[in-house]
């Protein structure tokens, strides 16, 4: 049995495997693929809630949707170009994009097989999705009126022939493509029925006798009424597909207006090639034939599809009001610390620092940071950067009413966050009407850091207050991503959070950073010296250790420097939720390296490193940090990412007894990485999960007068 206990049990026996050079990596992409194929397995695990198992389904069609618009249309652009630059462990882009293709043929069956046993599931639960046939005579009045009422008014049927060409399906579109026939007559024609996005998948039914919910899918209606859509004609055949686009986004260097290049290239985006298409198993010849001529997609790249087409739809299925089919609710913490102090968080952050541990404890805090900033009389100036966030986000609220109130306002957004860049151009517009002064950053360099800083006049003095986050400013999402939220008013940690601010508006490298470390400058070599510090402990004879959980791993300058301190005798132990191209556990390489991966009821997305400084780990002298960044080539080297050193007593604690003790513990949902590739499953009884650990119990930082000593570290409560 693969054990995924990191913080009891010792290492497992190291395993025999060829991997001398480029082969001492596993390949980045076949990485990604391992982690959706986790991420399928728990669409079937019959712990997970029925609706929820539905989710990681349509998770799993998501994830692979943006995979394939993204790398696999990248590396197919390579190979179109003739560009055959190997990857780290040695394939060129045309050996990748052939074991990607098996790969994602094999995931795409099991998602289909996982599909057909989640609808028997829903059915046992009353849960009903019909086909034509299974429509009651009794139905047809209501489907009639939902037809005309809802879906006919935002329809465009197009005849195919030299008048009406083949019309544009944007990436992510459906569409159905028709044979009809003249009632009575010899006349034929070809259509085409585009789905537009903004009608729903699943339209409801009456309940069922028995009180079952009941849904029809779209395109059995559409079929149902194809005679409302083209009078006097009989369909003969017929067949659904839906296509991804390349949508990779490319930014001219010398672009003017930043943003306006961005409109530009967004539209681009819409018209890219393409590269993938999913068509009705069976679909008749010349249909067939026809679409793959106008759309110039390449057999090879069309999947025929038996029943559904787009799983990422099946999120409209995920209903509220069946609530003992989902995860049992969760209010997440408010800090007792910042109710201590009546809600005031600028008196909570000045009493000692505070960690947030999202999303059990409240990003709610986060956002009244900022709105009570921008209230407070005694506040001068805000400075924010923004990757990401919620489309009507309170936070950017915030930052337009203190800039209407006459503070100094200044957001760095980051146009390049890929998918999110329209929105941050909207973003963008308001802020500007709103008076803040807005940053875009850099053009060849994404700013990927976490920073927000208020300055607040206390009588004769200015104090920083400073935000450091390893995830978003995104009020959604925290509520599933696992998350970092530091608040200080360390003057140190203050000043360089402007240099940074003022890093991305001027261009001018801080040369005089006294704590922060950020990339693209010394993140990096930060992260390497405390590698070497390690091995030089090892070396010496004193316990070295490293611990670190992250997103991902794959630069290869990192990795072997992991593989050294191995080799010199360092325990190294990672969480890595998604990609990892370190081999662990492989006889004279990474004896002393343990990865596991932690799938579950959360998305885990923070980004801690520990080293041991020579008393191994836990240890209350480690170093401690927590950062935006993944260890990735991007990360380290193209983008503005920060690397925050912890030195408050509590938060240092919180972290290395509570955040990284627990997830190494994690048995309940972890899986352990193999020397050859493969993932391992934990199993058992009486299993640990660090998610329900962190649910049940609180944060030490943010205890208030109850104090911190009775906070437990790594237990349950009774079931």
């Amino acid at each position: 049995m693969v054990e995924a206990d990191f913080l009891k049990r010792k290492l497992p026996a190291a395993m025999d495997y060829a991997a001398e050079g480029p082969a001492r990596f596993i390949n980045r992409e076949l990485s990604w693929l391992a982690f959706n194929w986790r991420v399928l397995e728990e669409a079937a695990n019959p712990e997970v809630p029925l609706l929820e198992r539905l989710r990681f389904l349509v998770i799993s069609a998501t994830n692979l949707d943006e995979f394939i618009t993204v790398r696999v249309a990248g590396l197919r652009e390579m190979c179109r170009e003739g560009i055959g630059k190997v990857s780290a462990d040695g394939l060129t882009p045309q050996a990748q994009l052939e074991k990607i293709n098996e790969d994602m043929k094999a995931l795409m069956a099991q998602q289909r097989k996982t599909w057909l046993a989640l609808l028997g599931a829903l059915a046992d639960e009353k849960i009903n999705i019909l086909e034509a046939a299974d429509v009651r005579e009794a139905d047809m009045d209501d489907l009639a009126r939902t037809f005309i009422e809802q879906v006919f008014p935002v329809l465009t049927p197009i005849a195919l022939d030299p008048a009406h060409p083949f019309p544009f399906i944007g990436s992510g579109g459906f569409a159905l493509a028709l044979q009809l026939k003249r009632r009575g007559e010899n006349g034929k024609l070809t259509a085409l029925l585009p789905v537009p996005p903004q009608l729903p998948r699943f339209f409801p039914l009456a309940d069922g006798p028995a009180g079952e919910k009941r849904f029809l899918p779209l395109e059995a209606l559409l079929k149902m009424f194809i005679g409302e859509l083209f009078p006097g004609y009989k369909l003969q055949g017929h067949c659904a597909f839906r296509v991804l686009r390349d949508s990779d986004l490319e930014v001219e260097d010398e672009a003017e207006d930043l943003v306006r290049e961005f409109e530009t290239a967004l539209k681009r985006r819409k018209r890219g090639k393409v590269i993938r298409m999913n068509i009705s198993a069976g679909a008749p010849p010349e249909l067939r034939k026809t679409i793959l001529h106008e759309t110039g997609i390449m057999p090879d790249e069309v999947i025929e599809s038996e029943g559904l087409i787009g799983y990422g739809d099946l999120a409209e299925l995920i209903l509220p009001s069946r609530p003992e089919l989902l995860w049992p609710q969760f209010t997440p913490r408010v800090p007792e610390r910042v109710l201590d102090n009546g809600g005031d968080i600028f008196a909570a952050i000045r009493q000692k620092d505070m960690l947030l541990h999202h999303p059990y404890e409240t990003f709610n805090t986060v956002v009244e940071f900022l709105e009570q900033a921008a209230r407070d009389r005694n506040v001068i100036a805000i400075k924010q950067t923004l990757y990401r966030t919620s489309r009507d986000s309170p936070i950017v609220a915030a930052l337009c009413e203190a800039a209407e109130s006459g503070k100094s306002v200044t957001a760095v957004v980051e146009l390049k966050a890929r998918f999110d860049e329209a929105a941050n151009i909207r973003l963008s517009r308001t802020l500007e009407r709103a008076g803040a002064t807005v940053v875009y950053g850099f053009i060849d360099w994404k700013t990927h850091a976490k920073i927000s800083t208020v300055v607040r006049r206390e009588g004769d003095k200015l104090a920083t207050y400073t935000h450091f986050g390893t995830g978003n400013y995104h009020p959604v999402t925290a509520n599933f991503y696992t998350d970092l939220s530091l608040f200080t008013c360390d003057k140190v940690l203050g000043r360089d959070a402007t240099k940074v601010f003022n890093y991305v508006s001027g261009y001018a490298p801080p040369d005089n950073l006294e704590a922060l470390s950020i990339a693209p400058i010394t993140l990096k070599t930060t992260i390497l010296e405390g590698i070497e510090g390690e091995i030089a402990h090892a070396k010496a004879g004193r316990k070295a250790a490293i611990w670190a959980k992250m997103n991902a791993l794959i630069e290869p300058e990192v990795i072997d420097a992991l593989y050294r301190a191995s080799q010199a005798g360092v325990r190294v132990d990672l969480v890595v939720r998604g990609i990892c191209g370190l081999r662990p556990g492989v006889v004279g390489l990474s004896e002393n390296i343990r990865v596991k991966s932690v799938i579950g009821r959360f998305l885990e997305h923070s980004r801690i490193v520990c080293f041991g400084a020579g008393r191994g780990l836990p240890s209350a002298k480690a170093k401690v940090y927590i950062s935006s960044a993944d260890w990735m080539g991007r990360n380290l080297k193209w983008r503005v990412e920060t690397l925050v050193p912890i030195h408050n007593k509590t938060v240092h604690a919180q972290i290395i007894q509570q955040i990284m003790a627990a997830n190494m513990a994690d048995t309940a949902q972890s899986w352990v990485l193999k020397g050859d590739g493969r993932y391992q499953r934990h199993t058992g009884e009486n299993l640990f999960s660090c998610h329900r650990f962190f649910m049940e119990n609180p944060s030490l930082s943010g205890r208030g007068s109850v104090g911190a000593k009775d906070a437990p570290r790594l237990t349950h409560g009774d079931d």
